[in-house]
C-alpha cells in the first residue's frame, strides 16, 4: 500500500508563509541614526553554525503539514513553533549586540518585516496545534505564560537591549508606566459607563419592544461615525458646558482631554453590549421562566438565579467584544490629548520612528490579547456555571 499524504492545509500555508519570510524579506534593518529607513540585514546571511537550526525548524514544521496529524506529532509542531519564534527574537537580539556594541551608540537596529511575519505565522501555528489538541483554557494560559516568561527573561537578562526599540523604550522608560495606566484608565472609565448604560438598555429592550425599536436605530448610527469626527463632534458641546459652568471644568470636563476619550469610547461599546444583553435574555425561555414561578421564585429571584445565569455567557461576549475594541481604539484618543500609549503611537508616525511607533502598539496589541483571554476565560466559566440552570 502506497503511502499518501494528508496535509494539513492551515499548518501549510503558515509554515510556508514563514519559509518565504525568512529567504526574501528583510530580517533587520541597520542604520546609522533613528532618522534614516537603514540597511536591510536578510536571514539568510546570518545562518552560521547553531543558528541554520531556525532555518531547518521552519522546513519541518512545512514538511509536518504533509503528515497525519496525531497528538505527538501536534506537541512537536507546537514546541516547535514557540521555539522558532524565541529562537528568531534571541538571533535578532544577538546580531543587534554585534552591529551597535555599546550602551551610547546613537545606531539602530530594528526588527525587519520578516521576524514579525515569522513570529506572527509561529503565534497562529502554536494556535492552531492548541486547536486541534483540544487544550483547555487553562493549559493555553500556561502554554502562553512559559512562552512570555522565556521572553522576559531575554529582555530582563539586557540581552534585547541593543535593539532600536529596547533603545527607544530607555529613552522613555521614566514614564512609560504612567502612560500604560493612563491607557487603562481611558478604557476602565469607557467600560464602566458601556456596562451601567448598556445593560441598562439592552434589559430595556428585551422588556419594551419600543425600546428596541428606539436605540438600536441610533447606536447602528453611532457606530457609522468615524472615530475622528465623533471626536469633533464632542469638542465643542464639552468646551461649551465647560464655559457655561466653570464647575464642570474644575472636574476635568472639557473639549479636549479625557471627558471627549471617555464619551467616544462607551458610545461605540454601546451597540455590542446591549445587543449581548437583549440576545441573552431571549434565549432564556419562557419554560423555564415559568417553572422558576411554578417553585415558589419571587421576580427578582426568577432574575438573579435563572435568568441572569443563563443569559451571562452571551452578555459577556458582548462586553467582550466592547472591551477588546476599546483597547484598541483608545489610542486615537491621544489626538484629542486624552494621553495614554496613543500618545506614543502618534508621536513615532509624526517623526516617522517605527521603532517608536512599535513601542505604542505592542503594548494595546498585548492588552488586547490578555483583555479576549480574560473575557473567553470568563465566558467559559459563565457557561459551565449555566449548565445547571438549564
Amino acid at each position: 500500500m502506497s503511502w499518501r499524504p494528508r496535509i494539513n492545509p492551515v499548518l501549510a500555508l503558515l509554515a510556508g508563509l514563514v519559509l518565504l519570510a525568512l529567504v526574501g524579506l528583510p530580517f533587520l534593518r541597520i542604520a546609522p541614526n533613528r532618522l534614516v529607513s537603514g540597511e536591510p540585514a536578510y536571514f539568510l546571511s546570518m545562518l552560521a553554525g547553531l543558528n541554520g537550526w531556525m532555518f531547518l525548524a521552519a522546513c519541518a514544521l512545512l514538511v509536518a503539514a504533509l503528515f497525519r496529524q496525531s497528538r505527538l506529532l501536534l506537541i512537536l509542531v507546537l514546541v516547535t513553533s514557540a521555539a522558532l519564534a524565541i529562537g528568531l527574537l534571541w538571533l535578532a537580539a544577538s546580531q543587534a549586540q554585534l552591529d551597535s556594541p555599546g550602551e551610547s551608540s546613537i545606531g539602530r537596529v530594528s526588527l525587519g518585516s520578516a521576524f514579525w511575519i515569522c513570529v506572527a505565522m509561529s503565534a497562529l501555528i502554536a494556535s492552531d496545534a492548541l486547536q486541534r489538541l483540544f487544550a483547555t483554557p487553562l493549559q493555553k494560559a500556561a502554554f502562553g505564560f512559559l512562552v512570555v516568561a522565556v521572553v522576559w527573561i531575554m529582555f530582563a537578562s539586557g540581552l534585547c537591549d541593543n535593539l532600536s526599540i529596547m533603545k527607544e523604550y530607555a529613552n522613555r522608560s521614566d514614564g512609560f508606566l504612567a502612560v500604560v495606566v493612563r491607557h487603562l484608565q481611558i478604557v476602565g472609565l469607557a467600560m464602566a459607563f458601556t456596562l451601567a448604560i448598556g445593560l441598562t438598555l439592552g434589559w430595556a429592550a428585551h422588556t419594551h419592544k419600543k425600546v428596541a425599536g428606539i436605540v438600536f436605530p441610533i447606536l447602528n448610527v453611532v457606530q457609522t461615525i468615524p472615530s475622528i469626527a465623533l471626536f469633533g463632534l464632542l469638542m465643542a458641546p464639552l468646551a461649551w458646558l465647560a464655559a457655561r459652568w466653570p464647575a464642570m471644568g474644575e472636574a476635568g470636563i472639557s473639549g479636549v482631554g479625557l471627558a471627549p476619550a471617555v464619551i467616544a469610547l462607551t458610545l461605540y461599546g454601546l451597540l455590542p453590549v446591549v445587543r449581548g444583553t437583549l440576545a441573552g435574555l431571549q434565549q432564556v425561555s419562557r419554560a423555564q421562566i415559568n417553572a422558576a414561578k411554578a417553585l415558589g421564585f419571587q421576580p427578582l429571584a426568577v432574575l438573579q438565579h435563572v435568568a441572569v445565569p443563563l443569559a451571562l455567557p452571551v452578555v459577556l461576549g458582548g462586553v467582550r467584544t466592547a472591551a477588546v475594541a476599546a483597547v484598541g481604539l483608545a489610542a486615537v484618543t491621544a489626538l484629542i490629548g486624552a494621553g495614554g500609549l496613543g500618545s506614543i503611537m502618534f508621536e513615532g508616525l509624526f517623526s516617522n520612528a517605527q521603532d517608536v511607533v512599535l513601542l505604542g502598539v505592542l503594548p494595546i496589541i498585548a492588552l488586547g490579547v490578555l483583555v479576549d483571554a480574560l473575557f473567553r476565560w470568563l465566558i467559559s466559566l459563565a457557561a459551565r456555571q449555566a449548565r445547571p440552570h438549564a
